[in-house]
């Protein structure tokens, strides 16, 4: 149930603030699922340091946090399916720059997480 109820919120949480980064974003940029999949990585490696350094977290809402919120915020689907929008449209630097900055900002953002939580 914890999982199903942070899923939830996690989706409508995404749908929200991706609908308005996409608004308030300049170009073809797909600002929106590109910051919420980082916020998304940042809230991972805050919950699963804290975890890990106090090792006092219910296993309930590490699952609701981790898989249910996470796993509804977080949208690496949706990201594959832009950036092959981005290849199809021949936007080849900017498919190959969201990429990348994905990816990149996705694992610097477990590390700060990390980092944050002690």
């Amino acid at each position: 149930m914890m999982i199903a109820v942070g899923g939830a919120v996690g989706s409508v949480l995404r749908y929200i603030i991706s609908k308005w980064l996409n608004e308030q974003g300049p170009g073809d940029f797909p600002w929106g699922t590109f910051v919420v999949n980082v916020v998304g990585c940042l809230i991972i490696g805050l919950v699963y340091a804290i975890e890990e350094k106090t090792g006092g977290m219910e296993p309930q809402l590490k699952l609701f946090l981790t898989v249910g919120l996470c796993g509804g915020f977080t949208t690496f689907s949706t990201f594959c399916n832009e950036s092959f929008l981005l290849l199809r449209h021949d936007q080849l630097f900017l498919a190959a720059l969201y990429a990348a900055a994905s990816l990149f900002a996705g694992i610097l953002a477990v590390y700060i997480g990390m980092r944050l939580a002690g």
